[in-house]
């Protein structure tokens, strides 16, 4: 077989699934889009869809993995940037996508997507010493980014409620000239806890 196709020999059933997660959270940014140039509010909710479907996905490649007991540096590799896409990437457009345009909502966006890609660098470093050599992570440093999901409930219900641009919940504040949206605090709250110390138990 040629050389470029080997590195796909070199997959488990696992990373396929990792694949998937990564796949939803990059249809979640193209719909997020299609929302903005069309303005059909169907398109938010198959970009929330898509999320959701991406947990499942995450989800599904951890215990396949350890059912065949097939792990690797390039599975572990393969869900960190797939998480990144679909857990970090995706709700941060999909909050653009809903009226979170302000010059400051923009670097909190930024400042959340940073924050969410230094987590699981750390998280990668360190697996092996949080582990304590039994191979299985007893606890996170930080909350995991998928807990980004609670944003994009949020989000899904401002939608269904037709609260987006100038209706988004709990208003603008004009500083120096730019807008905040209240909301984007959130995802600065979010960033912040994903880079924290703080130790939660991995169930």
């Amino acid at each position: 077989m040629p050389k470029k196709f080997t590195m796909i020999r070199e997959f488990h059933l696992a990373d396929w699934f990792t694949l998937g997660n990564a796949a939803c959270g990059i249809g979640a940014v193209f719909s997020t889009m299609t929302y903005l140039e069309t303005r059909d509010v169907m398109h938010l909710y198959i970009a929330c869809a898509l999320i959701f479907a991406a947990l499942v996905f995450d989800i599904l490649d951890g215990r396949i993995a350890r059912w065949r007991q097939k792990s690797s540096a390039m599975g572990r590799e393969l869900d960190s940037l797939a998480d990144v896409i679909s857990f970090g990437v995706a709700p941060a457009m999909l909050a653009y996508g809903c009226g979170m345009q302000g010059l400051y909502d923009r670097v909190i966006l930024v400042f959340f997507v940073v924050c969410g890609v230094s987590r699981l660098a750390r998280y990668n470093i360190t697996a092996e010493e949080l582990s304590d050599g039994s191979g299985k992570v007893k606890y996170f440093e930080g909350t995991p980014i998928p807990t980004s999901l609670l944003l994009v409930c949020l989000l899904l219900l401002a939608a269904s409620n037709g609260a987006l641009g100038p209706q988004l919940w709990w208003g603008t504040v004009r500083i120096f000239g730019y807008t905040l949206h209240t909301m984007a605090l959130l995802f600065a709250v979010s960033g912040s806890l994903m880079i924290s110390r703080i130790r939660i138990p991995k169930l």
